[in-house]
């Protein structure tokens, strides 16, 4: 299961993310989001475990303060592909 963890401190760093969630089970990897320009942590990051280690995880560290901050942890929504920009429109090209 992919897990999302928000609101983590900008001074985590991804060991200490990979400890926080090894406490529960294996992990398969654990990814901690970073600002490309300045590599700084953005603030959130994933987690991917087996499903009933990661249901344990989630229940347990959900809320959980770390830093100052109550940190959020749940599964992770499916990455939505494409947008839309709405509007109607004919796209007129070239023929």
């Amino acid at each position: 299961m992919n897990i999302f963890v928000g609101n983590l401190p900008f001074t985590i760093t991804e060991t200490e993310l990979r400890e926080l969630f090894e406490e529960y089970g294996a992990l398969e990897s654990a990814k901690l989001i970073t600002d490309r320009e300045s590599g700084r942590s953005r603030g959130f990051g994933f987690v991917e475990m087996d499903n009933a280690d990661a249901d344990a995880a989630i229940k347990a560290l959900n809320g959980k303060e770390m830093g100052g901050r109550s940190i959020k942890v749940n599964q992770a929504q499916p990455k939505k592909t494409g947008f839309s920009r709405g509007g109607g429109g004919g796209g007129g090209g070239y023929r």
